[in-house]
């Protein structure tokens, strides 16, 4: 992507009170191909810049009614968790003190007027820049979280994460007064799978059961991998019913057809043990989790490929 391209998708904010002065920053801007949002005061101004997808570079007026450009500097700067902005102060004042109060109170930049547009356009172009940077480093962290959460072969949650969100589901469940089920799946033979196929073919093996669980899920379902060949499901919400219902398709979908694993054409099948905590029930993540495990084991000393359900 060039730079005219990024630049023609950048949005700046302009709050200026003075309405010839507003118009012809707002012409500048957008003859340079920014996208302008333009205000009239010091509020409006912290109200497009406090909107998660506000404008991420703004030019301020220092004097504005109801709020100045530098008090939404710092009201800005006062935020947690919201998107970094770039934040130009404008004025005509000149003196060095002046310069160091507005960027002490947060200004990334500071313009005095008269300003020339050759002066102006570099500014944006730096503020710019360092939004752009922003960006990268935010998208970067985002990325870096979710590669903690995940498993880095399956691509679902791990372990430590989906007994996380078991923890967030069981609190709700009892702030909700609604019910909980966990479901422990556990690959049949997977042994027979790496000793006959290859440990590649196992790796195939436990991505596919992966994506069959998580498109046989519904929405707010959560799906992870437990440890090894056996995965953790979280159903909320669900009567005893329907929790053994999904249960059952969890293990249909998986069954349904081989699985092309390196090459080779295998028939998979789970066996799941779950544990149905009925609405108003009180107990632990760890105690549902043994649960469903002990019918885990239940299911296959029963003959494997099977469901088997406890309430408690």
């Amino acid at each position: 992507m060039t730079e005219e391209k990024q630049e023609r998708k950048m949005s700046v904010l302009v709050a200026e009170d003075d309405k010839v002065s507003r118009m012809t920053l707002s012409a500048c801007l957008q003859g340079w191909g920014y996208q302008v949002i333009a205000v009239e005061n010091g509020r409006q101004a912290l109200e497009a810049l406090t909107q998660e997808a506000g404008p991420r570079l703004a030019l301020l007026d220092w004097e504005m009614p109801e709020m100045d450009g530098t008090e939404v500097c710092m009201r800005i700067r006062s935020l947690s968790g919201l998107p970094f902005r770039y934040l130009i102060v404008l004025t005509g004042r000149q003196s060095e003190d002046d310069i160091v109060m507005a960027l002490a109170k947060g200004g990334d930049d500071y313009i005095t007027k008269p300003w020339t547009p050759g002066e102006l356009r570099a500014r944006l172009g730096v503020g710019q820049r360092m939004v752009q940077l922003h960006e990268q480093l935010e998208e970067h962290a985002r990325q870096l979280a979710l590669a903690a959460q995940t498993d880095y072969l399956t691509q679902i949650w791990n372990r430590s994460s989906v007994l996380k969100r078991l923890e967030e589901e069981l609190a709700r469940a009892r702030r909700e007064n609604i019910p909980l089920t966990v479901l422990m799946l556990d690959v049949d033979h997977f042994k027979r799978v790496n000793d006959t196929h290859g440990h590649s073919a196992g790796d195939d093996v436990l991505k596919e059961v992966s994506n069959r669980l998580r498109h046989g899920c519904r929405p707010y379902d959560v799906v992870g991998r437990y440890g090894g060949e056996e995965f953790l499901a979280v159903v909320p919400e669900a009567p005893y019913e329907t929790a053994e219902s999904l249960a059952q398709r969890f293990r249909e979908q998986v069954a349904a057809t081989p699985m092309i694993a390196d090459g080779a054409s295998i028939s998979v099948t789970v066996s799941i043990g779950g544990a149905w905590l009925a609405a108003g029930g009180q107990t632990d993540a760890e105690i549902l989790v043994k649960t469903a495990d002990t019918m885990l084991y239940r299911a296959k000393e029963s003959g494997r490929n099977r469901v088997e359900m406890c309430p408690l």
